[in-house]
């Protein structure tokens, strides 16, 4: 175990879906709010709001809130790269850097998505590399829920702690 990577993962998914979709259901903020977040408003490196059915752009800042979790609970990030077709890349807060990449396979796609830049303290090991993976296979599994059949498997409830679904 001594040569496992604690400063990164990658979590993978098919999705019978184009990539077209895919990459909107990450690129505007209308469709990251019916599978992600509940709040994910994106501010142009202009400083101006763009709009929930606006494609972010690189330099675009983000705000995410999630539901099950109260306003206080929030991930503010910074888009690296977005290429327009199948691919983007953010921040993410202290737990690094997060990079998805839609790939076409017959009549799905794979969506992956790869975190970088993990800090390897014992605290960001268990916050950061297990909480995120944990996270992020969850949404990921939300997104081809949603975009398959319709499905939303998120927990909304605030008072409900300690799921998988928040």
């Amino acid at each position: 175990m001594a040569d496992y990577r604690w400063d990164q993962f990658t979590v993978r998914i098919p999705v019978k879906q184009n990539v077209e979709a895919l990459y909107q259901a990450w690129t505007r903020q209308h469709d990251l709010e019916n599978w992600f977040v509940r709040y994910s408003p994106f501010i142009s490196d202009e400083g101006k709001p763009r709009g929930r059915d606006e494609e972010i752009k690189k330099g675009d800042t983000y705000t995410w809130r999630w539901h099950g979790w109260g306003d206080e609970a929030e991930e503010k990030g910074t888009i690296l790269e977005c290429n327009g077709r199948d691919y983007l890349k953010f921040t993410f807060g202290k737990a690094g850097v997060c990079a998805v990449t839609i790939i076409p396979d017959g009549e799905i796609c794979v969506v992956e998505i790869m975190q970088t830049d993990i800090p390897v303290d014992d605290k960001s090991r268990a916050q950061f590399h297990v909480g995120c993976q944990t996270g992020w296979t969850f949404y990921l599994a939300n997104l081809k829920s949603v975009l398959e059949g319709g499905l939303d498997l998120r927990n909304k409830n605030e008072a409900l702690k300690g799921v998988v679904s928040s």
